[in-house]
């Protein structure tokens, strides 16, 4: 494996671990209503777990609500069980037809809780894209033991690995930085 195959491999493989912290991310929930607190909810549907945006429309009516109508009916009871399951912390209203799941405003207990969580998640991604690190450097080093690389090659493809990490961990801290303003605005 050349260098640059081994850098794009890693490239990638951060791109892959910072979609992993955007989708996360988006999970946790804000002041305001948005679908993407729910639609990747797992619901146990004729007994495959399936995301809950491929079973129901979604849509935020107001800023503290979020209504789902499932396209089948008799899906209902295992959507609201799915959304109980999920401890989102918001009770289910179930009319029959349509789910609405109503946002209390985040006390500021809560809002901390929330920010320990973005906290956590960031710190994970941070650890996976450093394991991603030490990968493409045991790679080099395998390279230039094999002699097809030289010293002072590997030394500046494990540079460009460490800018590349250097990087997406700022793509992190902005991602970061985002979500903490959005939960902690009032």
């Amino acid at each position: 494996m050349d260098v640059d195959e081994i850098i794009f491999q890693a490239e990638e493989h951060l791109e892959k671990a910072l979609d992993h912290l955007r989708r996360e991310l988006r999970g946790l929930r804000t002041g305001r209503a948005s679908t993407s607190l729910v639609e990747f909810i797992k619901v146990d549907y004729y007994g495959a777990a399936t995301d809950l945006r491929a079973l129901a429309s979604l849509s935020t009516p107001d800023a503290t609500s979020i209504v789902i109508k499932p396209f089948d009916p008799t899906s209902l009871k295992e959507i609201v069980k799915a959304i109980e399951v999920a401890n989102l912390g918001i009770n289910p209203q179930n009319d029959g037809r349509q789910i609405r799941l109503v946002l209390p405003p985040l006390s500021g207990e809560r809002r901390q809780q929330l920010l320990g969580k973005v906290k956590e998640a960031a710190e994970h991604c941070r650890v996976a894209m450093r394991n991603i690190r030490r990968d493409a450097n045991k790679h080099i080093d395998q390279e230039e033991k094999q002699s097809t690389l030289p010293e002072d090659q590997a030394k500046a493809a494990q540079e460009q690995v460490q800018e590349l990490l250097k990087k997406f961990e700022a793509r992190i801290d902005e991602l970061v930085r985002r979500k903490h303003k959005e939960i902690t605005e009032v």
